[in-house]
């Protein structure tokens, strides 16, 4: 896990770094974030017993971009002694996107790099559709500690205010295809059948042309019988629903 870190820092060092060398060319951009949020819900799982950090860093070039993302939890010990708080997951994203008309096509890899569990690696692709609702569709396949893939369709609308203000609302829908890391049914495996639904809401305020403040709350529930299995055997307190939410602060350049 060290290892790794290291290599991230390095990478995210040499993304900035090249993000300035080619700050005139209007093809690439990056940002950086940071979530404040009162748990950590990870696809309908609540893998935190606290309040949680997650900061993020990104850069793209044309239709590629990386991001490094990180979670922070504060309810977790370190190296087991009486200190609380450590990063519990550091994840690693290489995506491609590419627009024809209103519709884009993206795909792309993650390396989960986790602390107690071990780390896994996913291929994604996706797909939407710039409409009323802006239909999306993502298909994530887990060829690692998962061996399964996970579907999630989602449908979501801003609404613009004053001052550039927006409200962002949205809704998503998880299906679980035989991917372990998602959990058990009650029998103890793998199962196929609807997953989580989660719905969401944002308030995006600008306060410079380069910054923005984002508060943010999200409701998490099972939408089947196995869902509520196995969301209760991963979650850090059994629950299988949960609400959440917290605020976000992102830098573009």
């Amino acid at each position: 896990m060290k290892r790794i870190r290291k290599i991230i820092t390095i990478m995210v060092l040499l993304l900035g770094f090249s993000s300035v060398l080619y700050a005139e060319e209007a093809a690439v951009s990056g940002s950086a974030s940071v979530d404040i949020l009162s748990n950590y819900v990870w696809r309908g799982q609540k893998l935190s017993n606290s309040w949680v950090v997650q900061p993020s860093v990104g850069i793209g070039y044309g239709g590629f971009s990386a991001n490094i993302w990180s979670n922070y939890d504060s309810d977790a010990s370190i190296d087991e002694g009486d200190g609380h708080g450590e990063f519990t997951e550091t994840d690693f994203t290489l995506s491609y996107e590419y627009a024809i008309d209103k519709l884009s096509l993206g795909a792309g890899y993650i390396y989960y790099a986790l602390d107690g569990a071990n780390d896994t690696q996913e291929f994604f692709v996706s797909a939407g559709y710039d409409v009323l609702l802006s239909p999306s569709l993502t298909v994530y396949y887990d060829y690692d500690e998962g061996n399964g893939a996970f579907i999630v369709a989602g449908i979501g609308h801003s609404f613009g205010m004053m001052k550039d203000i927006s409200l962002d609302i949205g809704a998503t829908a998880g299906f679980n295809i035989e991917d372990k890391v998602m959990g058990l049914d009650s029998k103890g495996e793998e199962f196929t059948d609807f997953y989580n639904g989660e719905l969401s809401a944002a308030l995006s305020i600008p306060v410079t042309k380069a910054i923005s403040v984002t508060p943010k709350i999200a409701y998490s529930f099972p939408l089947s019988n196995d869902a509520e299995d196995a969301i209760s055997s991963v979650s850090n307190d059994g629950d299988d629903s949960v609400l959440y939410g917290g605020i976000n602060l992102t830098l573009s350049f």
